[in-house]
């Protein structure tokens, strides 16, 4: 089989995320510590103990999502798994990209975290509370909903922001505008189109601000070449120039998250299994439906590690 490793995005998060493999691996545990001393503070105790307000927050969410993530990374390779070996290639749902290069040896664990708090930040301070909005639009295609996006930008930015597959995108931009896309969704047969509970238009141009915080922050950090191919959020296609992933990182602040056609690569490439590693199953769910020539595995608990190296490494 032709292995893909996955991580998920935001949205993700639940209050006691990670605990059990802290409980359970020294490996786990070193991460979550190596995540606190890189922010100066105990995200961990957040993650576990919550409150849920607080680890939602996107400055919170965004590194605590990646440290459960790499945590699975580590305790897989402290089994003997190498991803080098056995991972043909890596993606990342927005967030989770900057996870996926770090577990393929991009960026640093401690450069990854304070990455993801700046992302954090900058996406939360670029628009004011109330100015922007995301709708999801479930239930019409690709083509309607960029027709959709055109028709309601008369009112204000209006774009796609997640092209999720199994007939959910997510659109983004300024409330009118989103708030008249949603309603022409509806005119168009969309089986709903249902306002987020977000706190800032993610992936519309209005992070502008924010992508140029990127730009600057990943300019300070070192990278390298990843072990394994990237399949790049923006590009929906395999990247491998560390240089060209910092240019695609800025990029994807801005710009549409392609999972649907992330998906349909693999499946056109011959990934046959794609292991979803950290909180949630929500990728798991996507891929089911995208393609089912695809096998979605969410691999979040000491026994699904048992249970994927045994699989890995047989």
């Amino acid at each position: 089989m032709t292995v893909a490793f996955t991580f998920p995005g935001q949205g993700s998060q639940a209050v006691g995320m990670g605990k059990e493999l802290a409980e359970n691996f020294s490996e786990a545990r070193s991460v979550f510590e190596e995540v606190d001393d890189a922010l100066g503070e105990k995200l961990s105790t957040i993650m576990f103990e919550g409150p849920e307000d607080t680890l939602t927050l996107t400055a919170n969410a965004q590194p605590a999502l990646m440290a459960v993530s790499l945590a699975v990374v580590r305790v897989l390779q402290a089994k003997g798994l190498d991803p080098k070996s056995k991972v043909s290639y890596v993606a990342g749902h927005s967030l989770g990209e900057y996870s996926a290069l770090c577990a393929a040896g991009t960026f640093s664990l401690a450069e990854t975290a304070r990455l993801l708090r700046i992302r954090g930040n900058a996406m939360q301070a670029a628009v004011p509370v109330g100015v922007g909005a995301m709708a999801a639009i479930i239930g019409l295609e690709h083509a309607d909903v960029v027709a959709v996006c055109e028709a309601a930008s008369v009112a204000g930015a209006c774009q796609i922001a997640n092209d999720n597959g199994g007939g959910q995108i997510v659109i983004s931009g300024e409330k009118a505008a989103v708030e008249k896309g949603a309603a022409l969704a509806t005119e168009k047969g969309a089986k709903r189109a249902i306002l987020l509970p977000v706190s800032a238009p993610f992936h519309s141009s209005l992070m502008a601000p924010a992508a140029e915080a990127m730009r600057k922050a990943l300019a300070g950090v070192s990278k390298a070449n990843p072990v394994v191919p990237l399949i790049a959020n923006v590009r929906a296609a395999p990247v491998t120039d560390a240089d060209e992933i910092a240019r695609l990182l800025v990029e994807q602040v801005t710009g549409q998250v392609r999972w649907r056609e992330t998906v349909e690569w693999f499946a056109a490439n011959n990934v046959t299994t794609l292991y979803e590693l950290g909180s949630g199953k929500v990728l798991t769910g996507l891929a089911r439906r995208i393609d089912k020539t695809v096998n979605g595995i969410a691999v979040n608990t000491p026994a699904d590690i048992d249970a994927a190296v045994a699989a890995l490494m047989a």
